[in-house]
């Protein structure tokens, strides 16, 4: 049990999925602070595995945000109500590369940024790919983004030539390879 404690909370503004709250706390000794907190549905990521367990799919896209083109793992919201988020994560890699994935593996989950946002990530490795026809990009920047095999073995190279900067496909290449190499156990149930 936390000795923090939120006293009120109020919508300042919601913007396209995102919702912003002023937080009232209130700390351990009594004081007290204002936080600004980003609301948001959650997010699913997933690492395709191919090439019998030696590489993966990325996409490389536009983040506007960056200014540039990013190369990541297929990842998307948990913007459909009540979808389990195997399902959403099955989805997100359909629409984003074309594939099902014939065996979802959980690898992790996490706050992405928890000093001002409640996003929760679940990240899964996708086994056994099955080809499910042409990808159904859902946004300007997918319909223009490409996608990439990398070797696994590779990542560390990717990510000292500063090739790989994105945090999520970062840890999701790194587990999925342990998870192959039997060091790490997937999440249990």
């Amino acid at each position: 049990m936390t000795p923090f404690r939120v006293t009120a909370s109020k919508r300042a503004a919601t913007v396209g999925f995102l919702g912003i709250d002023e937080v009232e706390l209130e700390g351990p000794d009594g004081d007290t602070a204002t936080r600004t907190v980003v609301r948001h549905p959650g997010a699913v990521v997933v690492v395709p595995i191919v090439d019998d367990g030696l590489g993966a799919l990325l996409v490389r896209q536009y983040r506007v945000a960056t200014g540039m083109e990013l190369l990541e793992v297929p990842a998307g919201k948990r913007d459909v109500d009540g979808e389990e988020p195997a399902a959403s994560a099955a989805r997100e890699l359909e629409e984003e590369i074309g594939f099902t994935p014939g065996r979802l593996v959980a690898l992790a989950e996490f706050f992405n940024t928890p000093g001002f946002c409640d996003e929760y990530t679940y990240l899964y490795a996708a086994l056994d790919l099955v080809d499910a026809g042409a990808r159904q990009s859902t946004s300007l920047e997918e319909a223009h983004m490409v996608t990439e095999q990398v070797a696994l073995a590779d990542v560390e190279v990717l990510i000292s030539q500063r090739r790989l900067v994105d945090a999520k496909s970062i840890i999701g290449l790194l587990l999925a390879r342990e998870y192959l190499e039997g060091t790490h156990p997937g999440l249990t149930t």
